[in-house]
């Protein structure tokens, strides 16, 4: 597959309001109890502003309008956002073309995460998406110069690896998936940080044209082994060896390392990392991955 870069500047769409049902069920037991203003969020909890309540539902400072019944239809589904544009709602969810994955943004109390066909792209339990990709970012620190996140997602990783390197470039194998991205409050940065650079592709291939020694960093969050294997695979192993620099850190999740799947799948994986060129391979369990030296 060729790839594409994306034009961060020219990308950026005026953001919609984006409810879930976090910010939502309070919003309708305010109302039953009486109120007539109360805060919300209109970004997922990033913000927050003061909403008339009334007979017609809920205004917001813009003027947008969420009647009660969108409200009560928001607060029903807990697996999905909504945005709000012009007194309708729509979920945040779009069937790939290029995958066949549905991929759809699933709320939590802080940061949204990406259901991709039912399976969760960040941690959830114990640990919001949020600290999952700060757990991440510590396990390879100090996060400088030239870094490669090899699977975008919703941009977090991009995003927070931004904040101290020179350079971040990240690729997404799914349009599909930067198109849940943009409307998701917590990935704009992904869209307006110049020093993010969006490769569309496959990371298989686009990784072999990267230059020898070219990034000081390389985060590896693949999906699950059964729906990537080729990114789990020596010849990926030795490319990412490739191109990172001496001393340079390689951050690769797996997933809880406890569990049964995992305890079969990490031994293969520590031994190809190692086969690759890696010479060291360290066990991160509170990252839910492993760090492997160059």
């Amino acid at each position: 597959m060729a790839d594409e870069h994306v034009d961060q500047a020219s990308e950026i769409d005026p953001q919609p309001i984006v409810l879930s049902h976090v910010q939502v069920a309070p919003l309708i037991a305010a109302y039953a109890a009486g109120s007539q203003q109360t805060a919300c969020s209109p970004d997922l909890g990033l913000s927050e502003v003061q909403v008339a309540l009334s007979a017609d539902g809920v205004r917001f400072p813009d003027g947008e309008l969420l009647s009660w019944a969108d409200a009560r239809a928001i607060a029903a589904e807990e697996n999905k956002c909504f945005t709000l544009r012009n007194g309708e709602i729509d979920d945040i969810a779009f069937f790939s073309e290029h995958t066949h994955w549905v991929r759809t943004l699933f709320p939590t109390h802080r940061a949204p995460t990406m259901l991709v066909s039912g399976i969760t792209m960040h941690r959830i339990k114990g640990v919001d998406p949020h600290e999952d990709t700060l757990r991440k970012i510590r396990a390879i620190a100090p996060v400088t110069g030239r870094v490669l996140d090899t699977a975008t997602g919703l941009g977090y990783t991009a995003i927070e690896a931004a904040k101290t390197a020179t350079e971040v470039v990240t690729i997404e194998l799914d349009p599909a998936g930067l198109e849940v991205a943009r409307l998701n409050p917590w990935s704009r940065r992904l869209f307006s940080d110049p020093k993010i650079k969006q490769i569309v592709g496959d990371a298989f291939e686009e990784v072999q044209q990267f230059a020898d020694r070219s990034f000081a960093r390389i985060i590896h969050d693949p999906p699950m082994f059964s729906m990537a294997g080729e990114l789990y695979s020596g010849a990926f192993y030795k490319q990412l060896a490739r191109i990172l620099k001496p001393n340079g850190r390689l951050f690769h999740y797996i997933g809880d390392l406890e569990s049964t799947s995992n305890r079969t799948l990490l031994p293969g994986i520590m031994r190809r990392l190692k086969e690759a060129g890696f010479v060291k391979v360290i066990r991160h369990n509170e990252a839910f991955g492993v760090v492997a030296y160059k």
